[in-house]
């Protein structure tokens, strides 16, 4: 695992920096200041900003960790009961600037419009009518391992978790492409497009949020929503594997694919599953830690735990980062938009 820790000096700096934007701005959504996060990025410390620039260009590791970012337990109040409660609340907007900053030196945030009303940065807590559900906002099932939205050829490239508690030492689970093994034959096989999947829950039609205030905005997501809707009838086949040919990406999601008809596939995939499985680790983020996983080379999950909802569970936000918008061009209404339908 690749690690940053700040100085005291380093916290001391993105507090000045955190001053000034929480003096500006209500919230992370802000326009104009998603159009100028890049700026102000580049005056978080130089310390910082080398280490996540080797992280982007060198890929020394699939995953990120930035700690010595103190939280006030106090001061961000109770973990709320859903997502929704979180819209407009100031609670965490310091914490919220300063992980869109770290983000914004790896990519751009994006956002989906088919996820939590099209929100740049997720709230992840135990939602009680979710505790049973193969979701982020799951708590008693385990959410099994796998890379995020592996379903979406316009999927992140990293995906950023920041803690504000985890009272109860929760682990998000990963392991990385780098720590599996292979044979020729099977690597071979996994670079074909033929593995069929689906979309993950979150992205379903019963889990949006309000209708679009415009009818062109409105269309667009009953679109994407006919799309996701179209590979619960049609999995579409996707290659796993990809990319370079001894140090190749990944892309994959077993709880949402169809095991392939034929029998070379289906014991290839098998075999994947089972080596990621062997690699499996587990990480309990403490407050105020930064993990960045990269998407295309880690899969991540969660362990099961008790919810309590009684605003002491533990509590994430949560960032999608791309490196080239332009690849989204077509699924986003305007150049300097960041929601992909």
């Amino acid at each position: 695992m690749f690690r940053v820790e700040l100085s005291t000096t380093d916290v001391a700096a993105i507090g000045s920096l955190v001053d000034e934007l929480t003096a500006s701005y209500d919230s992370v959504e802000d326009p104009e200041f998603v159009g100028n996060a890049a700026i102000h990025a580049h005056e978080l410390p130089r310390h910082l900003r080398t280490q996540l620039n080797h992280f982007r260009l060198t890929e020394p590791d699939a995953l990120c960790v930035i700690g010595g970012y103190p939280i006030d337990d106090e001061r961000i109040g109770p973990t709320p009961a859903h997502w929704k409660h979180c819209i407009g609340s100031r609670a965490t907007l310091r914490e919220d600037f300063y992980f869109y900053l770290c983000s914004a030196l790896l990519g751009d945030p994006i956002a989906w419009a088919t996820q939590q009303d099209g929100r740049l940065m997720h709230d992840v807590m135990p939602i009680k009518e979710h505790r049973l559900e193969q979701l982020g906002s799951g708590s008693e099932e385990l959410l099994t391992w796998h890379t995020e939205d592996a379903f979406h050829p316009l999927r992140t490239d990293y995906v950023g978790l920041m803690c504000m508690r985890n009272p109860d030492g929760i682990e998000t689970t990963c392991a990385s492409i780098d720590d599996i093994e292979l044979t020729p034959e099977v690597a071979e096989i996994m670079r074909q497009e033929r593995f069929p999947i689906r979309a993950d829950r979150s992205h379903l039609p019963q889990n949006r949020g309000e209708r679009a205030a415009d009818e062109e905005t409105q269309w667009l997501l009953d679109r994407s929503y006919d799309w996701i809707m179209g590979l619960e009838e049609n999995p579409e086949p996707i290659a796993v594997l990809f990319g370079h040919a001894e140090q190749p990406y990944l892309r994959l999601d077993p709880y949402f694919m169809e095991e392939p008809g034929a029998a070379p596939e289906a014991a290839a995939l098998q075999t994947l599953i089972k080596e990621i499985d062997a690699a499996i680790t587990g990480y309990s983020l403490e407050p105020g830690e930064i993990l960045f996983l990269d998407n295309y080379r880690a899969v991540h999950g969660r362990k099961p735990f008790k919810a309590r909802f009684d605003g002491t569970d533990r509590w994430l936000k949560r960032l999608n980062v791309a490196r080239d918008l332009r690849k989204s061009r077509a699924s986003r209404r305007h150049a300097d938009s960041r929601t992909i339908y």
